[in-house]
Protein backbone atom coordinates (compact mmCIF):
# COMPACT_ATOMS: atom_id res chain seq x y z
CA UNK A 1 0.00 0.00 0.00
CA UNK A 2 2.76 2.65 1.03
CA UNK A 3 5.07 1.73 -1.75
CA UNK A 4 2.03 2.39 -4.51
CA UNK A 5 1.38 5.74 -2.38
CA UNK A 6 4.31 7.05 -2.77
CA UNK A 7 4.68 6.04 -6.79
CA UNK A 8 1.88 8.08 -7.31
CA UNK A 9 3.41 10.73 -5.81
CA UNK A 10 0.39 10.95 -2.92
CA UNK A 11 2.88 10.95 -0.14
CA UNK A 12 4.14 13.89 1.93
CA UNK A 13 6.73 14.51 4.55
CA UNK A 14 7.29 16.97 7.64
CA UNK A 15 10.86 16.62 8.63
CA UNK A 16 9.75 16.01 12.35
CA UNK A 17 8.61 12.41 10.99
CA UNK A 18 11.86 12.12 9.11
CA UNK A 19 13.69 12.72 12.42
CA UNK A 20 11.24 10.35 14.18
CA UNK A 21 11.72 7.26 12.03
CA UNK A 22 15.38 8.28 11.46
CA UNK A 23 16.47 8.52 15.55
CA UNK A 24 14.64 5.28 16.12
CA UNK A 25 16.76 3.10 14.20
CA UNK A 26 19.46 0.94 15.20
CA UNK A 27 22.47 0.57 13.10
CA UNK A 28 24.37 2.87 10.90
CA UNK A 29 23.69 0.42 7.77
CA UNK A 30 20.04 0.32 8.05
CA UNK A 31 20.01 4.22 9.44
CA UNK A 32 21.90 4.93 5.81
CA UNK A 33 19.50 2.60 3.90
CA UNK A 34 16.28 4.45 5.37
CA UNK A 35 17.25 7.65 5.19
CA UNK A 36 18.05 7.26 0.88
CA UNK A 37 14.33 5.71 0.84
CA UNK A 38 12.96 8.81 2.55
CA UNK A 39 15.02 10.96 0.45
CA UNK A 40 12.27 9.98 -1.88
CA UNK A 41 9.38 11.52 -0.43
CA UNK A 42 8.59 15.33 -0.76
CA UNK A 43 9.04 17.59 2.38
CA UNK A 44 5.86 20.12 2.75
CA UNK A 45 6.69 22.97 5.96
CA UNK A 46 4.06 23.67 8.30
CA UNK A 47 3.03 27.04 8.27
CA UNK A 48 2.01 29.18 11.52
CA UNK A 49 -1.80 28.23 10.79
CA UNK A 50 -0.83 24.70 11.09
CA UNK A 51 1.63 25.22 14.63
CA UNK A 52 -1.50 27.56 16.22
CA UNK A 53 -4.17 24.38 14.84
CA UNK A 54 -1.44 22.20 16.98
CA UNK A 55 -1.94 24.49 20.12
CA UNK A 56 -5.36 23.98 19.62
CA UNK A 57 -5.56 20.47 19.37
CA UNK A 58 -3.03 20.11 22.25
CA UNK A 59 -5.51 22.33 24.53
CA UNK A 60 -8.51 20.22 23.27
CA UNK A 61 -7.39 16.91 24.05
CA UNK A 62 -5.52 17.98 27.30
CA UNK A 63 -8.73 19.54 27.76
CA UNK A 64 -10.13 16.10 27.84
CA UNK A 65 -6.91 14.40 29.85
CA UNK A 66 -5.34 13.13 26.65
CA UNK A 67 -1.62 13.96 27.03
CA UNK A 68 0.72 14.50 23.73
CA UNK A 69 3.53 15.88 21.91
CA UNK A 70 3.63 18.86 20.15
CA UNK A 71 4.97 17.02 17.78
CA UNK A 72 2.35 15.00 17.37
CA UNK A 73 -0.33 17.50 17.46
CA UNK A 74 1.91 19.22 14.62
CA UNK A 75 1.33 16.70 12.55
CA UNK A 76 -2.53 16.28 13.52
CA UNK A 77 -3.00 19.76 12.79
CA UNK A 78 -1.11 19.43 9.45
CA UNK A 79 -3.32 16.03 8.16
CA UNK A 80 -6.26 18.11 8.98
CA UNK A 81 -5.80 21.10 7.30
CA UNK A 82 -3.91 20.04 4.33
CA UNK A 83 -7.03 17.43 4.06
CA UNK A 84 -4.58 14.80 4.00
CA UNK A 85 -5.49 11.44 5.95
CA UNK A 86 -2.69 10.46 8.32
CA UNK A 87 -0.97 6.70 7.66
CA UNK A 88 0.13 5.47 10.93
CA UNK A 89 1.07 2.57 13.45
CA UNK A 90 0.54 5.08 16.35
CA UNK A 91 -2.15 3.96 18.77
CA UNK A 92 -1.77 7.83 20.06
CA UNK A 93 -3.13 9.47 16.92
CA UNK A 94 -6.48 7.26 17.26
CA UNK A 95 -7.08 8.71 20.98
CA UNK A 96 -6.82 12.25 19.62
CA UNK A 97 -8.92 11.39 16.85
CA UNK A 98 -11.90 10.90 19.09
CA UNK A 99 -11.52 14.63 20.08
CA UNK A 100 -10.38 16.47 16.52
CA UNK A 101 -11.28 16.28 12.86
CA UNK A 102 -8.17 13.92 12.23
CA UNK A 103 -8.81 10.95 9.41
CA UNK A 104 -5.98 8.06 10.12
CA UNK A 105 -5.22 5.25 8.14
CA UNK A 106 -4.11 2.37 10.00
CA UNK A 107 -1.25 0.50 8.55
Amino acid sequence: MLTDLVREGRVQMLGCIRQEVLQGLRGQEVFERIRQSLRALPDREASFLEYELAAEFFNICRGKGIQGSSTDFLIAACSVAWGLPLLTKDKDFGRYAEHIPLRLVRV
